[in-house]
């Protein structure tokens, strides 16, 4: 579970709630069902007629790594490159083709297989690299959905609020009915405002932010299966790949 996820938005929500109460407002003046349904239903349908169906059903997917995602240990596939290195170093790189299986993560399996089959280093960098490019482009389009929802919502909410407002208008024979009915048509605008900032916009950056960690594992473990091909010294290729993580530390000066 991403705890910063879960902390994230019950705390963006919960702000929202408690201020309005500390305000003396209602909790049932900002639950507003026709409102939901203008902004939520109108947010979807735009956004629906923005991307393929595939690519929104692939954004939806993807909640579960932004609430339930967990980062990859760099230093356990550094500890691998090590053992595989020493192991191909010995007894050549067919010897690893038993260990191949074990390995979870598709990207570094499928660059070993194709290094133990005898493709040569340029064309495992290559052939990599460019799924390195189909992944990336897709996971951006991903995000993509998140960022055009969180600019349509916002939108759609000012259209909630003034059907709101034309309703209201419609009851002005009616004065003591005024105040309630204005504050009830805004209601669609803090559903959209705040479903964009506090949840699509930002959902849309975490899964940036972990598709830059992605990317930046996988060219580590492109650089130590071709390290392992050309037989670089264990230690030396040990210390090549460190660079990888050493680099984003926090509180390191630039």
């Amino acid at each position: 579970m991403d705890s910063a996820s879960f902390i994230g938005i019950i705390l963006g929500i919960a702000a929202i709630v408690g201020g309005n109460i500390f305000e003396g407002g209602a909790l049932d003046s900002i639950v507003q069902g026709t409102a939901a349904v203008i902004v939520f239903g109108g947010t979807a349908g735009a956004t629906l007629l923005s991307f393929p169906l595939s690519d929104v059903l692939k954004a939806v997917s993807s909640l579960r790594d932004v609430f339930f995602g967990k980062d990859p240990d760099p230093e356990s596939y550094i500890n691998d490159f090590i053992l595989y290195s020493e192991r191909a170093r010995r007894r050549g790189l067919i010897s690893l083709e038993p260990e191949i299986s074990k390995i979870k993560d598709s990207f570094f399996r499928k660059a070993l297989t194709l290094a133990v089959d005898g493709m040569a280093p340029n064309v495992v960098r290559e052939t990599m690299q460019q799924e390195n490019i189909t992944y990336e482009e897709e996971r951006r389009r991903i995000a993509k959905v998140f960022e055009t929802a969180g600019g349509f919502a916002p939108t759609i909410g000012i259209i909630g609020a003034v059907l709101g407002l034309i309703h209201v208008m419609e009851n002005l024979s009616d004065p003591a009915k005024l105040g309630s009915g204005i504050a009830v048509a805004f209601v669609a605008t803090i559903y959209g405002v705040g479903s964009a900032n506090l949840i699509l916009l930002p959902i849309s950056k975490k899964l940036i932010n972990r598709l830059d960690k992605e990317l930046s594992l996988r060219e580590m473990i492109l650089e130590g299966v071709i390290g392992i091909q050309l037989g670089i010294n264990p230690r030396y290729l040990e210390e090549k790949l460190r660079v990888f993580i050493e680099e984003k530390e926090p509180g390191e000066k630039l």
